[in-house]
């Protein structure tokens, strides 16, 4: 049998629990006459640190190209799966005009799924991407009145993303 642990026997004014109401009651009233308790949202909304971890989504580069390669890391790394890619190649004799502007580049997402209903913005696959085409922005609204508005597509999640501009540009020349 188990061990038994003598609990300490409490003293009249700890029974009590007055110093607690009280306390309690101190806090609340000290918080209701403080002047801008609540935000008027959606005018004023809540300013986030740098390192805010919100909604994920694709960037572009300064030149408007994907910056994703399709190399399928950030969809194995996602502990929920909410993540799912379907690889494509770039080109081809019939896309001679997408050939010459992605010369170097050899694949892209046909397809990209994030399945913002299972993601738990764990920011890991922003911090696997090797060419650094996903990022976790600030945005915290989303909604939607069916779940099938909450599995944001590739052009969602560049619409949330935007635009990057790179210092390094490795895909300029080989």
């Amino acid at each position: 049998m188990g061990k038994v642990v003598e609990r300490k026997k409490l003293t009249w004014f700890q029974e009590l629990y007055l110093p607690q109401v009280v306390q309690g009651l101190g806090m609340t009233f000290k918080q209701m006459f403080k002047k801008e308790i609540t935000l008027q949202y959606p005018e004023e909304r809540q300013q986030f640190y740098d390192d805010y971890r919100g909604a994920p989504g694709l960037v572009k580069d300064q030149e408007g190209r994907e910056k994703c390669v399709s190399c399928q890391l950030c969809e194995y790394i996602c502990p929920p799966k909410a993540i799912v890619i379907k690889p494509g190649e770039i080109g081809g004799p019939d896309n001679v005009a997408e050939t010459e502007v992605n010369e170097n580049v050899e694949k892209a997402p046909k397809e990209f799924f994030i399945d913002m209903l299972r993601c738990i913005y764990c920011g890991y696959c922003e911090e696997v991407c090797p060419e650094e085409a996903i990022f976790m922005t600030s945005m915290y609204e989303l909604n939607g009145q069916t779940r099938a508005e909450l599995v944001h597509d590739k052009d969602r999640l560049y619409e949330i993303g935007g635009t990057r501009v790179d210092t390094i540009q490795k895909w300029k020349g080989k």
